[in-house]
């Protein structure tokens, strides 16, 4: 029963952690100098206001902390964290970037891009520096920490408008 927690449940979160901690660093330390610096692209901006340059730095560092916290336990780890790290900041920007070309407003919510964009490019990153780690994290712990994901990231960004963190609650 254990192990099977351990597979399903605890390794598959150590895995994604440090997406979470990229992905959620920029609403607290993000701000200033938007990312675009107010350049547009085909007549409207790049990545709107809210993708900051301090966020992406804050982001990209949070998530490679954390891999130097998961370094000693699991020795691949370093490595697949900085490519998470990378990857959840071009899945967030990816997103923005779509949605200002679909001409849908900085901080308007689009179900899925916006809970999943981070993840499916975390993970594709994290497939691309070394495939057989994220196969270790198995189906049934992606099928974990999938849901988990969309489930985390309503109650976050709940919380967040709450604590005047975020405008929107999404």
């Amino acid at each position: 029963m254990i192990a099977l927690l351990y597979s399903v449940v605890i390794y598959p979160v150590i895995f994604i952690f440090p997406a979470y901690a990229t992905n959620a660093v920029p609403v607290l330390l993000g701000g200033g100098a938007p990312l675009d610096l107010g350049r547009k692209f085909m007549g409207k901006r790049i990545f709107g206001a809210h993708k900051t340059i301090r966020g992406l730095a804050a982001g990209l560092a949070a998530g490679s902390l954390v891999g130097v916290i998961e370094w000693p336990f699991f020795s691949y780890m370093l490595q697949i964290a900085v490519a998470m790290a990378v990857g959840a900041m071009a899945g967030d920007l990816f997103g923005s970037f779509m949605k200002r070309r679909l001409g849908i407003k900085s901080g308007s919510s689009v179900p899925i891009l916006d809970q999943y964009g981070f993840f499916v490019f975390a993970l594709l990153f994290a497939y691309i520096v070394d495939g057989s780690a994220l196969a270790g994290v198995g189906a049934a712990g992606l099928i974990f920490i999938t849901a988990l994901t969309g489930i985390l990231h309503l109650l976050t960004n709940i919380g967040a408008h709450r604590l005047k963190l975020k405008s929107v609650p999404w």
